[in-house]
C-alpha cells in the first residue's frame, strides 16, 4: 500500500519536559494523537467533516507503544512522520516516526477503531466499517467489504 506520509513539525515547550529537562514521555502520547488527526486533515477529512459525512464518533486508541531512542528538550524542533500502514474492517494502524534533525529519535504505534453511535445507545460508541473513500484518500486499497 502507497500510503500518505504527513509530517509536522513541533517545538518542545518548557511544559512538555519533565524535572530533568526531557520531554515527559506521556506528552509523546498526546503528541502522536494530533499528529494522526493532522494526517487526517492533510488529507482533506478534518473530524468535525468526517462527523458530517458519516456519522463518525471518533477512532479511539485500543492500543499504543513506543521505541524511545533519543530524548528531546525544551527548545527543540522534532518532525513527526505519521501514516497508516494498514487497514481493516472497523481499525487502522498508525506508525510514526520522530525525527531530531537527522536522527531517528522515537518509533510509535497506534491501533485505532473508527467508530459511530451504538444503535441502542446513542450515547455510546460502536465500531463501524471505514469508509472508502477515506482507505483511498490515504492510499489504500478499500476490500471488497468496504462501504
Amino acid at each position: 500500500m502507497a500510503t500518505v506520509v504527513n509530517r509536522r513539525t513541533v517545538h518542545i515547550e518548557w511544559g512538555d519536559c519533565d524535572a530533568a529537562g526531557i520531554v515527559f514521555y506521556p506528552r509523546y502520547f498526546a503528541m502522536f494523537d494530533a499528529s494522526t488527526m493532522a494526517l487526517f486533515e492533510a488529507v482533506g477529512w478534518p473530524k468535525k467533516k468526517l462527523m458530517g459525512a458519516f456519522n463518525f464518533r471518533g477512532w479511539p486508541m485500543v492500543d499504543t507503544r513506543a521505541r524511545f531512542i533519543l530524548p528531546s528538550s525544551y527548545g527543540d524542533d522534532i518532525v513527526f512522520e505519521t501514516e497508516i500502514t494498514a487497514f481493516r474492517r472497523s481499525s487502522f494502524d498508525v506508525s510514526h516516526k520522530v525525527w531530531r534533525g537527522s536522527d531517528l529519535a522515537i518509533e510509535g504505534w497506534e491501533t485505532r477503531v473508527w467508530t459511530g453511535p451504538h444503535p441502542d445507545d446513542p450515547e455510546r460508541l460502536k465500531s463501524t466499517p471505514i469508509p472508502a473513500e477515506i482507505i483511498r484518500a490515504m492510499g489504500g486499497t478499500p476490500g471488497p467489504e468496504a462501504p
